[in-house]
């Protein structure tokens, strides 16, 4: 099949569908677009193509954008990368716990005293709720295990996630809000739909427990930034851990910067070098089984975003 990738083309993902047979070329005359970029950046479709490869796992932007047409069909990129963002999620976890953005923060020993009361350590019995056990939630309890965490896991369906002890569908979480107080660590990793947009707001910061920490490795808008802020200054919880924010980038004078009890990192769980490497093998994947007739391993729903 002849494709196209935007904005730029990836060496590495060209030569693989190369390799695979399919031919590479203008966006005119493509049977299907490989895309790495924002809503900005997204082009108007040809009739020539059937099917869009996202490199990404979130479809929010183009949804957000009303470009999720319903005439193409649409893969992500789910999974793909669930070694690097749950290696970096787990990361964050023990940063925020160890209280690393404070010693960075004031530059001085002195912090010592503090560090040694106020640390937590994952192995110390501690519950972790996973909202958005997938495949990088599935990836991030077999990295807790040796830590001997209880896991909550917390998706769509309520269907029970291999490691975790607890599996719940998301509207639980609507209905008994009091499952937000059994984490010692509230990881997010869900996808931004309208169902999840705001999932974690005063409410629920008020329902988790002085002592937890939010990670967000999902989407920024997951959680309400304000409601975060004020939690973090008034120590309603102990820290937060992000990969994500809203808005993103944040800018430079944005409080959440200033928070000794608030550890960032640029959006980088995942990084592009990882990027280019992963998706050749799942382009070729999906191009085969779309010419087979059959659903794409990672095909998404244009309507849900996912």
């Amino acid at each position: 099949m002849r494709f196209a990738m935007l904005p730029t083309p990836w060496p590495e993902v060209v030569q693989g569908l190369e390799a695979a047979g399919h031919e590479h070329g203008p966006l005119d005359g493509a049977e299907f677009l490989v895309f790495h970029g924002g809503a900005e950046d997204f082009p108007e479709l040809p009739a020539s193509v059937k099917y869009v490869q996202m490199a990404f796992a979130g479809l929010d932007g183009l949804r957000e954008a009303g470009l999720l047409s319903g005439d193409v069909r649409w893969a992500n990129a789910a999974g793909l990368y669930a070694d690097s963002v749950a290696e970096g999620t787990l990361g964050l976890m023990l940063g925020a716990a160890h209280m690393y953005k404070l010693v960075t923060a004031r530059a001085s020993w002195d912090v010592a005293e503090t560090m040694q009361h106020e640390s937590s350590f994952l192995y110390e019995d501690k519950t972790v709720m996973i909202v958005g056990a997938g495949g990088i939630g599935r990836r991030l309890i077999e990295l807790l295990d040796p830590f001997g965490c209880h896991v909550i896991a917390v998706n769509r369906s309520g269907r029970e996630v291999p490691g975790a002890q607890e599996t719940y569908p998301i509207a639980r979480l609507q209905e008994e809000p009091a499952l937000w107080g059994r984490a010692d660590f509230v990881v997010l990793l869900a996808p931004l739909t309208e169902e999840t947009h705001d999932l974690v707001n005063a409410e629920v910061l008020e329902q988790m427990k002085p002592s937890a920490f939010l990670i967000n490795a999902g989407r920024g808008p997951l959680v309400d930034t304000d409601a975060l802020v004020s939690a973090l200054r008034a120590k309603q919880i102990a820290g937060a851990g992000l990969d994500v924010t809203d808005p993103e980038p944040l800018p430079d004078n944005h409080p959440l910067w200033e928070l000794d009890n608030c550890l960032i990192t640029p959006h980088t769980t995942n990084t592009v070098p990882i990027m280019r490497r992963s998706l050749p093998a799942l382009a070729v994947r999906n191009a085969a089984l779309y010419e087979a007739g059959e659903r794409m391993e990672t095909e998404c729903d244009p309507v849900a975003g996912y």
